[in-house]
């Protein structure tokens, strides 16, 4: 087995096992109850519309695995949910299949399984324009997901070391590729800078992925036998934090939320902090280790769920729910005050 797709494995088995239901960043957010909702639960849509792509509920299974036998069985589960609840689903990083072709089809079986429906491929931002169309070939996916991970590059004992190019291959991808690119991070948040700077270049679509799912600078320290990097697993700005710097520099570009999203409540929370979809990978690495159809249904519960909230905040659409009035308290508004972010707009948006 080449050593790159026995890390894969390793991946989804860490992830697995680091695996717990702890807080969400997002228990920081509460809603303002006003007991008039003055609409009806069929009056909600849950659609959403992000410049050309148009998603049936307002979040997705993002990115996690591929690039081995094993983990090519998981894309086909995940490929299964995707197609039986409408869902978009990403690829893992498709730099495995492309390195060693013969680990192509874990990729290609989420395109197999889920032929109508939305599908991202995925590569790291080490790479430039022409393996993005490969990656985008391979799956043929309606959308390229780029994604940005130097922590846990510089904890994996096998990783990248040269960071500089990442923001004009970015820029070279961007120009020569047909689909909607979307820049993520991988469970380390973005800063406002960072926002700024992927919106001056021309990206339209922003994954934050916070703090507070899969921990990768805690899975590579773990494989490390020597030199551990323990003060590193700690990294990063958790997914509300990251939301909020987000959305104060937030101008022409869809901000999507992702980073330990567990519950319909953290869906519903993220999108009235401002964004725009939501991402889910490690609660979906999880169901369908168990029980595919224990997925499925749990997407149900979940859509069922945000129409609910929905109407108790008295939103039809998901655009709405930015309108919402939402407290923000505990580290993240400790965080805030300190980058000079006001809250109280936050609290007080419906009387605006």
């Amino acid at each position: 087995m080449p050593k790159q797709t026995n890390r894969k494995n390793e991946h989804v088995s860490l992830s697995e096992n680091f695996y717990k239901d702890g807080d969400s960043s997002l228990k920081d957010v509460h809603f303002v109850h006003h007991s008039f909702p003055g609409i009806n639960v069929a009056d909600v849509d849950l659609s959403v519309s992000l410049g050309e792509l148009e998603f049936s509920a307002p979040f997705f299974i993002n990115a996690m695995t591929g690039g081995s036998d094993w983990t090519g069985k998981l894309n086909q589960k995940l490929g299964i949910v995707a197609r039986e609840t409408g869902l978009a689903i990403a690829t893992g990083s498709i730099s495995a299949g492309l390195k060693h072709p013969e680990f192509s089809d874990s990729y290609k079986v989420v395109r197999d399984e889920n032929p109508y429906g939305l599908v991202f491929a995925n590569l790291g931002a080490g790479h430039g324009s022409e393996n993005a169309k490969k990656a985008i070939d391979l799956v043929d996916a309606d959308a390229l997901q780029i994604h940005v991970n130097a922590p846990q590059e510089v904890v994996m004992p096998e990783g990248d070391r040269e960071f500089d190019a990442w923001i004009s291959n970015i820029q070279d991808i961007l120009e020569n590729i047909e689909v909607p690119l979307i820049v993520k991070e991988v469970g380390f948040g973005m800063s406002r800078e960072t926002v700024a700077l992927l919106q001056d270049i021309g990206v339209k679509y922003i994954d934050i992925s916070g703090k507070g799912g899969t921990n990768f600078a805690q899975i590579e320290n773990f494989r490390r036998s020597e030199k551990k990097l323990d003060g590193l697993e700690s990294w990063g700005q958790t997914t509300t934090v990251s939301l909020l710097e987000a959305m104060s520099v937030q101008k022409d570009s869809y901000i999507i939320s992702s980073g330990g999203i567990r519950t319909a409540q953290d869906i519903v929370k993220s999108l009235a902090l401002g964004a725009s979809l939501v991402g889910i990978s490690s609660e979906f690495m999880h169901m369908i280790l168990k029980d595919v159809d224990m997925a499925i249904e749990r997407v149900n519960e979940w859509k069922l769920e945000l129409e609910r909230t929905m109407t108790l905040l008295g939103t039809k659409t998901i655009p709405e729910l930015a309108k919402t009035d939402v407290i923000i308290s505990g580290d993240s508004a400790h965080w805030a005050d300190l980058r000079g972010i006001d809250l109280g707009e936050y609290a007080n948006r419906s009387t605006r």
